[in-house]
């Protein structure tokens, strides 16, 4: 092979070596720009699928997480979706499983919602944690939280203390709402019955007076009570009066701690029938002296 023949041979394919070049150092930039797309792509997907998933996402609770007999409970959430006519379902079951209340709620067009329930009667006697199960159209838009309570007696109205006073028992019948009864006692020297309580939150105490344990009255009339909340005196409405007891609702503000009830009279040391047995027992001994010659005084 000739010199002038190489040296063609080898400027061609110095020339082949350049035009190829380009090619391999543009491909990692084009590689790269396909997979930045890819990606791209791929993100957007993926967002997609996220604000999908969470579309319907429910949202549950209560406005406090301790409650007593009485108390209302406020349930509220909000959903992301909105279904036209479609109420979300709530359910709560209490420590040992039963369903203790069922409710559908509207749904308003900003998508939240509330309701609020009285805790109380014979499906709430069992005292723990309570669960709020929530549901919106589907299962995929369910929703749930707990909270505590101290169990029921049965329902408003039907709770009682008994008073006792020189060993004799009073049954008073009371509710309320937003706290607890811890006890009521006589004092005999104010005239009144003290009752002590828990709070939860500003609320309600409805307590029926027997007659026969104490009273209101100014010449034989009916009189107002009166009433002092932790010492100061307090509203109060008398929602019933009948022959054999008088019914008070007394309103309280959360962390009063003793509601004192005073009246005009009150079960004396010697009642009714402490009266008559005494009376009894004067003519048992009238009776006896006269007939055997007794004499309590002395002959001079």
């Amino acid at each position: 092979m000739s010199t002038r023949f190489k040296g063609f041979a080898l400027l061609a394919i110095l020339v082949c070596t350049m035009g190829v070049m380009p090619v391999f150092a543009a491909s990692p930039y084009a590689l790269q720009g396909s997979t930045g797309a890819n990606s791209t792509n791929a993100t957007s997907g993926n967002t997609g699928m996220i604000s999908s998933s969470s579309t319907g996402a429910v949202t549950v609770t209560t406005d406090k997480t301790t409650y007593n007999d009485g108390d209302k409970i406020t349930i509220s959430g909000s959903t992301q979706d909105y279904i036209s006519d479609t109420p979300i379902t709530v359910r709560i079951i209490s420590p040992i499983g039963n369903l203790v209340k069922v409710d559908q709620v509207t749904v308003g067009s900003d998508r939240t919602f509330s309701t609020t329930i009285t805790a109380t009667g014979t499906l709430w006697q069992a005292a723990g944690a309570y669960t709020v199960k929530v549901q919106y159209g589907g299962p995929e838009r369910t929703a749930q939280t707990t909270f505590q309570f101290a169990g029921s007696s049965g329902g408003q109205g039907g709770n009682a203390v008994s008073v006792v006073i020189d060993g004799n028992t009073y049954p008073v019948k009371y509710s309320i709402t937003n706290g607890k009864v811890l006890g009521i006692k006589a004092d005999t020297q104010s005239k009144s019955l003290i009752v002590s309580i828990q709070t939860t939150g500003d609320g309600v105490l409805t307590v029926t007076l027997p007659r026969g344990l104490i009273d209101a009255k100014v010449n034989g009339q009916d009189d107002p009570y009166y009433v002092l909340n932790d010492g100061q005196e307090a509203d109060f409405q008398e929602t019933s009066t009948t022959t054999t007891d008088r019914t008070l609702s007394i309103p309280f503000t959360d962390g009063t701690e003793e509601i004192e009830i005073i009246g005009t009279w009150i079960i004396p040391e010697f009642g009714p029938i402490a009266a008559l047995v005494l009376a009894i027992a004067i003519i048992s001994i009238i009776a006896v002296s006269a007939k055997t010659g007794l004499r309590f005084m002395p002959k001079y």
